[in-house]
């Protein structure tokens, strides 16, 4: 444990909940997609499913892991953070947010009345990704507010802005 707490400067038993959660989340996702998986290759109900979704998930979890500590390694020296742990917070803040703002810009595109099997796939992707954009940009101040991120993301959220030319929306 205290290898885990120097590797990550961890000071307080609290910020180890941040490397636990990734542990979870990233084998959670890895399931999941072994699943998806599972499911595009038809071997649904056959001797092979359970073989198929824990090696695919282990691999997939071993990658992906393996993928964000480069991450860490190469955006450490881009962000402004104070401790280590304090990047996987950001990262699964990033991850919280997209999939939240991509699950909930399907419900709004059928309260305006657009539907995938009705209307115009260059229309509907247009609407909903020009929904998700905003409903990204408020759900990632929230929840870096949650994970107790907020400065980080205000300012990164200030300099997306102005990169777009949206500045003049930034009080």
């Amino acid at each position: 444990m205290e290898k885990i707490k120097r590797r990550w400067d961890i000071s307080q038993n609290w910020q180890l909940l941040f490397p636990i959660l990734g542990v979870i989340l990233t084998a959670i996702t890895s399931y999941l997609i072994s699943r998806r998986l599972l499911h595009l290759f038809d071997l649904d109900n056959t001797f092979f499913e359970w073989f198929f979704t824990l090696g695919v998930g282990a691999i997939g979890y071993y990658i992906m892991v393996k993928f964000f500590l480069w991450s860490f390694k190469k955006l450490s020296k881009k962000w402004p953070v104070e401790e280590r742990w304090e990047m996987i917070a950001i990262f699964i803040v990033f991850a919280i947010t997209g999939s939240i703002s991509g699950k909930l810009a399907g419900p709004l595109t059928e309260l305006i009345g657009l539907k995938q099997g009705t209307t115009n796939n260059w229309i509907f992707w247009t609407v909903r990704i020009l929904l998700i954009f905003p409903i990204y940009q408020v759900l990632l101040v929230f929840f870096g507010w949650l994970f107790g991120q907020f400065a980080f993301f205000w300012n990164f959220e200030k300099k997306m802005l102005k990169r777009m030319g949206l500045g003049f929306l930034i009080p």
